[in-house]
């Protein structure tokens, strides 16, 4: 398949408003691709290529891209471009920079100018052309003749559309069907949405669990007889980083299981250490981790699925297998009862509680509303769009940055996804400040003054979220989201988390005063 037909379907997405025509425009393309070829052109087009992150500097794809003359004819294919960014993905130590310019240089001169265009993005690692998830869910949905909502669950228990995609392409509802939960293969995790606090979380949800809410790194654990798999947030396998939650797994009563919580690093005092010391430490190529587990759901025991359980069976299955290792919380519809929880979890150490409705079944994907985290220091998961260079003691360092939520997954682009909320510096050591410098130069897009000009903002890819505490929100005219933050500060960066995973517009409108 020639890779201009990837290039176009994105310009033509670019220019495609509703949804329902993007949908009809992918499956159209869908039918048309080899089946070899469809987990490629799915990553292409969703921003999620099978090879994980493949980012190239903005001044290393710049050098690569000027002045290579560009092909008259479309010759490229999608095997060699997929050829190529696996071969990017691998390449480390010496001569590798070499490597990774020559092939940089070698695709754009075999590229057409909209494929250049197209390129240029890929490989940078800005892959959102407005066929994101849902949209693409949908279009699989279309060309297969399978169900949306069956595709969806599959995707849940198979971890990556592009696989899902294929399976639909390929063997219909049938194959579809058969994707479910497999001991060993990483499970979509359930997420939380924000509730402003315990009371109206328990007015919503009425009867619920209670539990507290722990500063870690995600988990889920996979037993199969003596082998263990541990897998974070994004997927990723990190079971060596992780002895200590292998050994709890092993010594657990069953042979097969599937759990979920968090993983945390405590101190001599038995409270947990700042997020950043944790998330160091699992992180790191050097010793393992000493991480802890603590469980909050368990998906599946000894050849049984629970994730079509209520959430209260699940939790009581949980307690007879690990109440050692459970997340502490109770089960309630009283507000009283939940605010105890709620100061015994703060007293501890840890951010909050998260509110689960009792009735509520595991379903994948982005925050619903059956699970309500609170804590009382409100904080938003907001991605970075661009940053001003400092002055004073700040000259020389990336230092104000320019705050964005998330609006609509079906954007054009990864820029118009977000809508920008507010400003800050506050909050930043030394270390962060010099950590962020290198990181968004790398992320860099545009600089208003110039690449070696050290004033004005630079603009920058929206990949990087950060967590920012707030004290409120406040209507304003000044940002295009209509809202600005109160008092914003930087808590952490977090690299364990996705563009997608920041926290909605209407998220951070809920702070509004009534």
């Amino acid at each position: 398949m020639l890779f201009v037909e990837i290039a176009r379907a994105s310009d033509e997405l670019g220019a495609t408003s509703a949804r329902s025509d993007k949908t009809a425009l992918l499956a159209e393309l869908l039918r048309g691709t080899p089946v070899v070829e469809v987990e490629a052109v799915v990553g292409f087009l969703t921003g999620d290529v099978r090879q994980g992150r493949v980012g190239v500097g903005w001044r290393t794809l710049q050098k690569s891209a000027e002045g290579t003359p560009r092909s008259e004819e479309a010759v490229l294919t999608v095997a060699e471009v997929d050829s190529t960014i696996s071969e990017l993905a691998g390449l480390s130590g010496p001569g590798s920079a070499n490597r990774r310019n020559d092939l940089l240089t070698e695709t754009f001169s075999r590229a057409t100018d909209s494929e250049a265009a197209f390129l240029f993005r890929l490989f940078g690692g800005d892959l959102r052309q407005g066929a994101l998830g849902g949209v693409m869910t949908d279009a699989v949905a279309k060309a297969s003749g399978v169900p949306a909502s069956a595709v969806r669950r599959a995707v849940m228990f198979g971890g990556r559309l592009d696989l899902v995609a294929r399976i639909a392409l390929t063997d219909g509802r049938t194959g579809i069907d058969a994707v479910g939960l497999t001991v060993g293969r990483a499970v979509q995790p359930m997420l939380a949405s924000t509730a402003q606090s315990v009371s109206d979380a328990v007015a919503d949800l009425g009867v619920a669990a209670v539990e507290w809410k722990l500063d870690g790194i995600r988990i889920q654990v996979h037993r199969d007889g003596d082998e263990v798999r541990v897998f974070s947030r994004n997927l990723n396998d990190i079971t060596t980083r992780l002895p200590g939650v292998v050994e709890v797994a092993l010594g657990l009563d069953a042979t097969s299981l599937v759990l979920d919580g968090e993983a945390l690093v405590l101190g001599p005092d038995g409270r947990p250490v700042m997020f950043q010391d944790t998330a160091a430490q699992v992180g790191a190529d050097r010793e393992p981790a000493t991480a802890r587990p603590f469980f909050f759901d368990l998906l599946h025991v000894d050849g049984v699925d629970l994730v079509d359980l209520p959430f209260a069976q699940r939790r009581e299955r949980l307690t007879a297998l690990a109440p050692a290792w459970q997340v502490p919380g109770e089960i309630t519809s009283e507000v009283g009862r939940a605010e105890s929880v709620l100061e015994e979890a703060l007293a501890a150490g840890h951010e909050g509680v998260v509110v689960k409705g009792a009735e509520s079944r595991y379903e994948a994907g982005r925050r619903g509303k059956t699970w309500r985290k609170v804590k009382p220091v409100h904080t938003l998961d907001l991605v970075v769009l661009a940053v001003e260079w400092g002055y004073g003691r700040r000259t020389g360092w990336l230092s104000n940055l320019h705050l964005g939520a998330r609006t609509d997954d079906d954007a054009p682009s990864g820029r118009d996804r977000f809508v920008m909320v507010g400003k800050t510096f506050k909050g930043l050591t030394d270390e962060l400040l010099r950590w962020q410098t290198e990181r968004f130069l790398e992320l860099a897009e545009h600089f208003e003054h110039g690449p070696e000009a050290r004033h004005g903002t630079v603009t920058v890819q929206p990949e990087q979220v950060v967590e920012i505490a707030i004290d409120g929100v406040q209507r304003s005219t000044r940002y295009p989201g209509g809202v600005a933050l109160r008092f914003a500060r930087v808590v952490r960066y977090r690299d364990d988390k996705r563009p997608g995973d920041a926290d909605h517009l209407d998220s951070v409108r809920a702070f509004l005063p009534s």
